[in-house]
């Protein structure tokens, strides 16, 4: 999961309900931008289904995993560099520019996407959509924080987390809507282009950010803006709360004494306070995408096959669990997250997802020691009509297990009245896929048959309970909530490129790492990443429930510092003596 968490209590829920209710041009304002947060992801979700069918229509696809994760993972290679875009081009051309640009990025995307002629061509239509989706997800949610009412705008900017989990549940649902259709796959990941074309139209009907017109001198436009989302009593007010607050920006920034990435860079690697906080933050984030959570996003109903589930329909219609179960946690989150503490949610996530990694990696080392034999007699009784796997020796006793690990690229064909009895193993092409099938058999290119297969999905969807309410959601809040305020933004920065490229490694390694080690050693992988990432985060980062901005800078300058040892607050952290962090003693 990636992107930004704003924390809303219930009150701010309600009159953020009442205001949009009485004020349509709010609701107009925050949909209108939201959408981007809806096409991260749908993004996210789509290529998880879409991906079962492109592999079956190129021969490459099917044969190579390194192929299949590369059109996975170049959308978030693309959001890398859309991200740091949309971070430069917000700051120099507006808020609104951006997200239309996004969606030209996005709709282009995937038009390129749904008339690929080569899986080449896929890439390239991914890295569009990739650009989009980075852009999109640095420029939504600060739209919609700078263009709402200041009391409802933490109400506000979680709605577009809430609709990028209702993105990825929309695009389970779409794909399974065409896996009757001809042309699948091209139909789920075109039709990502409407809501970009409609957003795309809706923003060129909306103003800009107030707060970036102000910024730029534009102030009358800016108040012009004001007007139209406050009532007439509130106006004046909040323009001078803008100009209060946009002045202290600069303020802030001067104070900094570089200009500069490089400068600014180096001035807070030299603050104690900032190293301690970038090194929870950074940590975190990492460690969010290290446990294993996009393997899931990114390759459901793959995995659901791997448990031993063929029918490509079962395994997207068994994959919508897992992202209901996600958009469901990420609304517990929500209501949690103040009473547990950020520091307690991520440590009693993170120990759930340790011991479900640890199910899941038993479930499939039982499976593959359970896995069907291969018979020589079923082979030759199918062989005459199709291939035979090359690598398969009939005195060499093997299982199915051994048969989709050959070099060749094999399926294994199930016995036609029990799948758990001895198979055949046939070359992986359309042919024996056909001859199979028309024996009312199931054939399988990913996991094996057997017995297991629905503790796997209990496993992955306790996991998936466990990571969102904590893992999920929380490392953005830290985020928010550790740096200095005038080092936030280049620290909130770093801190998300660390979370896009750890995206990045273990997208572009999970299909590799089962074909290399099996899917029960890389799920127990995962499982011991997890309970490090359990260790490190108990002894480096800091509990900031409760605590305001300047003593959170309080509490990280501190001698006796310990990030397992609780601060209450202000009366319990000790004033900064040292300037480096720009406080003085009340």
């Amino acid at each position: 999961m990636e992107g930004g968490v704003n924390v809303a209590d219930k009150a701010e829920f309600k009159e953020c309900l009442r205001l949009t209710w009485t004020q349509p041009y709010i609701l107009q304002l925050v949909l209108s931008a939201g959408i981007g947060g809806l096409l991260f992801g749908y993004d996210t979700g789509v290529i998880s289904g879409a991906l079962l069918y492109i592999r079956d229509d190129f021969a490459a696809v099917e044969k190579s995993t390194v192929l299949r994760e590369t059109i996975v993972s170049m959308a978030v290679a693309g959001a890398i560099v859309g991200a740091a875009l949309g971070g430069w081009m917000n700051d120099k051309f507006g808020r609104r520019p951006s997200i239309i640009i996004a969606d030209a990025l996005f709709f282009g995307g995937a038009l390129i996407m749904a008339f690929s002629p080569t899986p080449t061509v896929i890439i390239v239509g991914r890295v569009f959509v990739g650009l989009g989706v980075g852009m999109a997800s640095m420029t939504a949610p600060l739209y919609i924080s700078e263009a709402s009412p200041a009391r409802i705008r933490g109400a506000l900017v979680s709605t577009n987390g809430l609709l990028i989990t209702g993105g990825q549940f929309l695009a389970y649902l779409i794909n399974l809507a065409f896996t009757k259709v001809p042309g699948t796959w091209r139909w789920m990941l075109g039709i990502a282009g409407l809501p970009a074309l409609v957003q795309f139209i809706l923003m060129l009907m909306l103003p800009e950010s107030p707060r970036w017109l102000y910024r730029k001198g534009r102030k009358e436009e800016a108040s012009e803006i004001l007007r139209k989302i406050y009532p007439a009593n509130e106006v004046e007010q909040e323009i001078d709360a803008m100009r209060q607050s946009v002045e202290e920006e600069v303020l802030l920034e001067g104070s900094i004494g570089e200009h500069g990435l490089i400068g600014k860079l180096r001035k807070a690697l030299g603050s104690k306070v900032v190293r301690r906080g970038l090194m929870a933050g950074v940590i975190v984030q990492v460690a969010q995408q290290f446990v294993g959570i996009n393997t899931v996003m990114y390759y459901s109903p793959t995995i659901v096959q791997l448990a031993g589930f063929a029918s490509n329909n079962t395994a997207m219609a068994l994959s919508l669990i897992t992202s209901g179960l996600n958009a469901v946690g990420s609304v517990v989150s929500m209501f949690f997250v103040d009473r547990a503490g950020r520091r307690r949610l991520m440590l009693i996530s993170l120990v759930g997802i340790v011991v479900w990694l640890a199910v899941l990696g038993g479930t499939f080392l039982g499976a593959a020691h359970h896995a069907p034999p291969v018979s020589n007699l079923e082979t030759q009784l199918l062989a005459n009509q199709t291939q035979t796997c090359p690598e398969f020796n009939p005195d060499v006793p093997w299982s199915c297990v051994n048969c989709l690990k050959a070099a060749s690229a094999c399926g294994f064909c199930a016995h036609q009245g029990d799948k758990l009895l001895p198979g055949a193993c046939l070359a992986l092409n359309d042919a024996s896929r056909r001859t199979c099938r028309a024996d009312q058999r199931e054939f399988y290119t990913e996991g094996c048959p057997n017995n297991f297969g629905w503790l796997a999905l209990i496993g992955l969807g306790a996991y998936i309970v466990s990571y969102s309410p904590g893992m999920g959601t929380v490392p953005w809040i830290v985020n928010s909530e550790i740096y200095p305020l005038r080092f936030r933004g280049i620290c909130g920065g770093i801190a998300a490129v660390a979370n896009w490229v750890s995206n990045l490694i273990v997208t572009q390694t999970f299909l590799s790492l089962t074909k290399a080690l099996g899917t029960s050693a890389t799920f127990f992988l995962f499982c011991g990443i997890s309970f490090l990432a359990l260790v490190v985060v108990f002894f480096t980062v800091p509990e900031t429930k409760g605590l305001q901005f300047e003593e959170v800078e309080r509490m990280l300058e501190r001698k006796d510092y310990k990030p397992w040892k609780r601060y209450q607050g202000v009366s319990d952290v000790e004033p900064a003596k040292n300037s480096e962090i720009g406080l003085t003693a009340p």
